[in-house]
């Protein structure tokens, strides 16, 4: 059981820190810190408000007090000594309750600028981690760009993996056509093929027709050189006399083939 607790607890561990994103922890971390600040505002603004409500009860008390002096001033100019003892006798218990109200209010008022004191260095705080946590953020998010671009241009990305595979079988099967076409073709020309367009040609049949091609413009720039010179007879004669001349060699050459067979 001990084992099987350990395995679990490795493997969700495992799981949750795939499935944690820094940059949502720290978004995370910082709308806490705001609501904490939040808090304290509202606790300064609370404090604030009892302090507002104390000056209130302060300043009522301090004018129901001094309308009892007068009052009682009143009463003994008359010459009512019992008047003026029972106003005297209230004062001195508003007296009373401004002075237990003064206490308060000046509790109050430390407690209001501790608060706000704490409030401002937090503020401070959450300022300097919100700084903080954006360059964390792009420092996280340019390294994991960097990271992607590299896998990809080395093929070990899972996501570029399955296009690295296609680029590489499309590479493969283009050289193997070229390298069948390129047989083919040699083929054909050796004659080892047939092609029945009747356009492909053996090396001693292009040979021969490229001779008739250069022996057929030498007989023509000879026709247009005796033009030139003569008129049209004479580059009909000089073309007649140079195809005479042409077919001449040629029954020489083939006597002795004949000879020889």
């Amino acid at each position: 059981m001990k084992r099987m607790g350990m395995i679990f607890r490795a493997k969700a561990n495992k799981a949750l820190d795939r499935a944690e994103d820094p940059r949502e922890t720290l978004d995370y971390s910082y709308q806490k810190q705001l609501e904490l600040l939040q808090k304290v505002r509202r606790g300064v603004a609370d404090v604030a408000t009892s302090r507002k409500r104390l000056e209130l009860q302060l300043n009522q008390l301090q004018g129901q007090s001094a309308k009892l002096e007068d009052q009682g001033r009143k009463a003994l100019a008359l010459g009512r000594e019992d008047l003026a003892r029972e106003a005297l006798t209230r004062r001195s218990a508003l007296q009373q309750q401004v002075t237990d109200l003064e206490t308060q209010h000046q509790t109050l008022q430390g407690e209001e600028e501790k608060l706000t004191l704490a409030s401002q260095r937090l503020q401070a705080k959450v300022d300097a981690f919100r700084t903080k946590k954006e360059t964390i953020k792009a420092t996280y998010t340019a390294a994991q760009a960097q990271t992607r671009i590299g896998e990809a241009f080395s093929g070990i990305s899972e996501e570029m993996g399955d296009v690295g595979l296609a680029i590489q079988r499309a590479e493969d099967k283009t050289a193997q056509l070229q390298a069948r076409a390129g047989a083919i073709d040699e083929l054909m020309a050796s004659g080892a093929l047939d092609d029945p367009s009747g356009m492909a040609k053996d090396d001693i049949t292009a040979e021969l027709d490229r001779l008739s091609g250069g022996s057929d413009v030498e007989l023509e720039l000879q026709r247009m050189k005796a033009e030139l010179a003569g008129g049209p007879s004479a580059g009909k004669q000089a073309l007649e006399s140079g195809q005479g001349g042409q077919a001449q060699p040629s029954q020489q050459q083939d006597q002795p083939r004949f000879d020889k067979q």
